[in-house]
């Protein structure tokens, strides 16, 4: 197995399907989503007076190769309107000690 890496996205509630669609064409095999509640919202108030900015949000996470990361990950900030303040954030970081992906094909 090639180098494992984990995208982090974390979005408004209601917006995680459509993100996680993109991630899939380009080239993502799947995701898991989670469901949590932000708590710098007051901060973010003080920034941003004009956005409304929901509680409720939707974590994704997906794991894939290394040599795919660059292209999921533009194609859920695209989906997602990350650069657009407000709208969410998106990170990676290596992933070690996995277990439980027997079932892939070695790259």
């Amino acid at each position: 197995m090639t180098d494992v890496q984990a995208i982090v996205v974390i979005v408004e509630r209601g917006k995680a399907d459509s993100i996680v669609d993109k991630a899939k064409e380009a080239g993502a095999e799947g995701a898991t989503i989670l469901f949590g509640r932000g708590t710098g919202q007051a901060e973010f108030q003080n920034l941003f007076h004009h956005l409304h900015v929901e509680a409720s949000k939707e974590i994704i996470i997906i794991l894939c190769d290394e040599s795919k990361v660059e292209q999921i990950l533009e194609g859920v900030v695209e989906a997602g309107k990350l650069r657009e303040p407000g709208k969410g954030i998106a990170f990676t970081f290596s992933v070690s000690n996995l277990v439980g992906l027997e079932h892939r094909q070695p790259s």
